[in-house]
């Protein structure tokens, strides 16, 4: 076996009322909305062609996410803290143009989250997240489910860039990215695959 054949896959959980309206949504647990119960259900067949090596299937504690696992038939998941959304702090809840009206220009990526969490704390935490899933790549293919902000520091991590830079990503509600390896360097294989196609 390749390192090519290594695989790390993150799928952020389905449509939330909250994401749907823009609100930073971080420790709040919020439900799937009707759209995102069957969004998370069409990204089985999508997961499922992928051929997956015996995957290892870990969740955000938050429901969303391990629902989102349940649906899409991905077994046998665990909890892991680690995985858990961006903490946004005083803005959670809130929206970017909410919070541009006393900060302009303000993002997730490029201004502090009063009373959240850091850049810096998010990066040693997605660190920390990549080097425990790439111990078990080598056996067996590793399975994701999280949230929007968190993956996409995930990938900016995974292919070394400062967590910053998950700003030039995207990952849409039940999307998909495969991250894998060619020649020994960390890549990104497919990125946001989304099972919109049909869903009302």
């Amino acid at each position: 076996m390749t390192t090519s054949d290594r695989r790390l896959v993150l799928l952020r959980h389905g449509e939330t009322e909250w994401a749907r309206l823009g609100r930073h949504t971080g420790v709040t647990d919020v439900d799937l909305t009707v759209r995102g119960v069957a969004q998370a259900r069409a990204a089985g067949p999508l997961l499922a062609a992928l051929g997956l090596r015996d995957p290892l299937v870990l969740t955000s504690p938050r429901r969303r996410a391990h629902l989102t696992a349940d649906l899409a038939g991905l077994s046998g998941d665990r909890r892991w803290d680690a995985l858990a959304e961006w903490n946004y702090g005083d803005y959670e809840g809130r929206t970017t143009p909410e919070i541009r009206e006393q900060i302009p220009d303000w993002t997730v990526w490029t201004h502090p989250c009063p009373g959240g969490e850091t850049h810096e704390t998010v990066a040693s935490r997605a660190d920390m997240v990549l080097s425990t899933c790439e111990a078990a790549l080598p056996d067996r293919d590793v399975v994701l489910v999280g949230h929007g902000h968190f993956s996409r520091a995930l990938i900016a991590r995974w292919i070394e860039l400062p967590v910053t830079e998950g700003r030039r990503v995207v990952l849409s509600p039940a999307g998909h990215t495969v991250l894998s390896y060619e020649h020994g360097f960390r890549t990104i294989v497919t990125h946001n695959v989304t099972p919109e196609k049909g869903i009302e």
